[in-house]
């Protein structure tokens, strides 16, 4: 694994979940989801959470796949100061189809999807933050160099919990896949 996983924490840890060699395998459990108030009404804090604490500038890179079978199905990179400022970025399955997904959140979430074209096997996402900016990336099946999705704002110099989620909002529950994992 490209990340030693000692000191780091669980928000919401899941039922079964595994880190070995050279993967660490996450199964969302049901009814799971990371939203704030927009749309929908409602707020949900229970996503499986994983990552360390950092302070300032720093960057998240995972490279992972997934059996996406319901909608709304998500796994990726996260970002979390805490329950109100957060940005979650990765592939959340939508109307039977993948896409690469960001949801941005400073008291209410926003969400941005593009869907991707054809079969996927996997996805890298790269959050970096920069003073008071994250900016999203992507790429699919190894493809270089990484796609801007997006650029936010993000509090600097607050410690953030930087790691990667998954959730299973509508489904039973799926399992996510993590070849690479980095935390710097």
């Amino acid at each position: 694994m490209t990340q030693d996983f000692g000191g780091w924490q669980w928000i919401n840890e899941p039922a079964k979940w595994s880190a070995a060699g050279e993967e660490l395998r996450v199964t969302a459990d049901a009814r799971t989801d990371l939203w704030r108030v927009t749309h929908y009404g409602y707020t949900y804090d229970t996503a499986h959470i994983f990552g360390r604490t950092l302070p300032g500038d720093l960057r998240v890179t995972t490279t992972f796949e997934a059996a996406y079978a319901e909608q709304y199905d998500q796994a990726g990179a996260m970002l979390r100061v805490d329950e109100k400022n957060w940005i979650k970025a990765g592939v959340e399955f939508v109307d039977g189809r993948i896409n690469i997904s960001a949801v941005v959140t400073r008291d209410f979430s926003d969400w941005s999807v593009l869907p991707l074209p054809g079969p996927v096997e996997a996805v890298t996402v790269d959050l970096v933050r920069e003073g008071d900016t994250v900016i999203v990336r992507y790429g699919v099946d190894g493809a270089e160099p990484l796609t801007m999705l997006r650029l936010a704002y993000f509090p600097p110099e607050v410690p953030a919990l930087a790691g990667v989620m998954c959730a299973a909002p509508v489904g039973e529950g799926f399992e996510t896949r993590f070849t690479s994992v980095t935390v710097a």
